[in-house]
């Protein structure tokens, strides 16, 4: 501490890690400042107190290791260093992707973002609560003319997601240097920090003449005040690390069968989404991605242990560095009694079509599995050997009792080629001589999810996984969200779970290193996104914008291996 340093009384800062601590705040003089800011009369704060970098210890600021005091201890020292794993995220935070401006996007804070805590499965998702408007933290200073990179104290004004609408201190009402930042990426730390690390605090030039004593200014508005826990930087680094690995064998659902499942390999991870790439194929490019609690992958061993299809594989053996997933990684589903009244062959009920994301239709009980797994088909649109069946547990949320749509004003898809319109299901029940599913059978709970209709959050494109585009909840249906992609027709949205882990916070694209596809834009003549062109699929009564040709695409496949199932010339 400089011998020129003048104590100021203890003040009680609040940190959002649920606990306060007092803290003895000192305020430097110029002298102690580097030569480039010496002759300015700016403050700077150096806290008496430090938090070591690697076991997260509290203790005297002087008696740390090393002159930069991060760290409690030698030992310290050495492990955070050879840490290489969170030295990797790190940089990757770093790395600056040529992606969508969500801070344009969201303005001065009229456009609301879903809230980080709405997506447990996310990075933070479980551990976001405290983060909230008034919030104080340490960002670098764009506004002080000087060479070298300075911080300032910045409160939260408004959240969408891991975005943050920020204001610095002295600003008060003046909105004119507002900022949207991502509280996750390494510039932005809790207050205190710059302290800790020797770096200098300094007002922005603009508001310079507002204040004499920015000291007594800090002082007055920082106290009784949160800011981001101590340890908020090494959370947000191991939210980012993931169980699955690269070579990791998994079975997945057979893209050109949907009523089957195979052998794949993780080829990526990002951000807990993978990238498969089926056991068979030799250059990798038979791929697809999903997340990794998404249910579409499960342990090796999962089809013959409940009686699902599955296609055995060409490859004779493993090759090096090849092993399956641990079972526990896999999300497990609830266990349920199939003795009493259950599921059968032939019973009709509702479902969301998974080669049309945006139609609940007509749907029937093809074949009942063990453990609660049912095998769906969609009325009148069949192939004639199943194959497009798909696997539904009985809890899943894309499944519904006749008479779901009709009750939620939801317009129901009736089979492909029924004229006897609109269908009503005692009617078409009787027609077809079925029963419907016993309405207790579904599932019936409904999380407090926190989703409001206006939300914006970045959502997977299920026709074209490996795309996370911009989108916004448009209706809510107990625990049923309406996707729609902004830009894009609403004939593309999709009915998606109010926890299904293809949705995200604003800003997870960002802070995952993954590309996020901007909104259509209007050229005129058609809707247009550079990297990104929608498939076209069958919606009932609906007309295809495609005269001629109208496509079934198999969900979560890369745009460039989707699997055509049929092709029907219109009349």
């Amino acid at each position: 501490m400089s011998k020129n340093s003048v104590n100021v009384p203890l003040f009680t800062l609040w940190s959002s890690s649920s606990c306060s601590a007092f803290l003895s705040i000192y305020i430097s003089s110029p002298a102690s400042l580097p030569p480039s800011l010496s002759s300015l009369s700016l403050p700077h704060l150096c806290l008496s107190l430090a938090t070591c970098e690697m076991c997260g210890m509290v203790g005297v600021r002087d008696a740390f290791y090393s002159k930069t005091k991060r760290f409690c201890s030698v030992s310290c020292s050495r492990s955070y260093s050879s840490n290489s794993k969170k030295a990797s995220i790190l940089a990757r935070l770093q790395v600056e992707t040529h992606s969508f401006d969500w801070g344009r996007y969201l303005g001065d804070g009229d456009v609301a973002g879903a809230p980080v805590s709405c997506f447990k499965h996310v990075p933070m998702g479980t551990s976001w609560g405290d983060i909230s408007e008034g919030v104080r933290v340490e960002v670098p200073n764009t506004d002080s003319g000087l060479p070298m990179r300075v911080y300032w104290i910045a409160g939260i004004i408004k959240l969408s997601g891991f975005k943050a609408l920020l204001r610095y201190e002295g600003f008060d009402s003046d909105s004119a240097r507002d900022f949207w930042c991502n509280l996750c990426v390494p510039d932005i730390h809790p207050v205190g920090w710059c302290a800790a690390g020797g770096k200098p605090l300094v007002p922005p030039k603009s508001i310079l003449h507002r204040c004499t004593n920015w000291k007594s200014f800090l002082v007055k508005r920082l106290t009784g005040s949160k800011t981001l826990p101590p340890d908020f930087t090494t959370k947000v680094q191991e939210s980012l690390q993931f169980p699955f690995k690269k070579l990791m064998r998994v079975e997945v659902v057979d893209k050109g069968h949907l009523c089957r499942t195979r052998v794949a390999l993780v080829e990526q991870v990002i951000g807990g989404r993978l990238r498969l790439v089926y056991e068979e194929c030799a250059d990798g490019t038979d791929d697809f991605w999903c997340h990794m609690y998404s249910p579409l992958i499960h342990s090796i061993g999962w089809s013959r242990s409940i009686g699902h299809r599955f296609k055995r594989s060409d490859v004779a053996k493993k090759l090096e560095g090849q092993l399956d997933a641990p079972g526990l990684l896999f999300t497990k589903v609830n266990e349920v009694d199939q003795s009493g009244e259950w599921f059968k062959d032939g019973m009709k009920l509702e479902a969301i079509d998974p080669l049309n994301l945006s139609a609940i239709c007509v749907a029937t009980v093809r074949k009942v599995l063990a453990d609660g797994y049912l095998m769906i088909g969609i009325d009148g649109s069949e192939a004639a050997d199943g194959s497009d069946w798909f696997c539904y547990h009985c809890t899943s949320p894309s499944i519904f009792p006749a008479g779901f749509c009709e009750i939620n004003s939801i317009q129901l898809t009736p089979p492909r080629g029924y004229s006897n319109l609109p269908l009503r299901w005692f009617e078409y029940l009787k027609e077809s001589s079925s029963v419907a599913a016993p309405v207790n059978l579904f599932n019936k709970e409904v999380p407090n999810h926190g989703f409001r209709p206006g939300m914006k959050l970045e959502a997977v494109d299920l026709m074209e996984p490996r795309l996370i585009c911009v989108a916004t909840v448009t209706r809510i249906v107990h625990r049923l969200l309406r996707i729609h992609f902004d830009g894009w027709e609403d004939e593309y949205d999709q009915w998606v779970d109010c926890q299904s882990p293809d949705l995200y916070p604003v800003g997870w694209c960002q802070l995952t290193g993954y590309q996020l596809q901007p909104p259509a834009v209007n050229t005129g003549t058609e809707w247009v996104s550079k990297q990104r062109k929608k498939s076209q699929q069958y919606k009932g009564q609906k007309k295809s914008r495609l005269p001629h040709v109208k496509k079934y695409f198999s969900p979560c496949f890369s745009s460039h291996s989707l699997s055509l199932f049929h092709t029907q010339m219109s009349p």
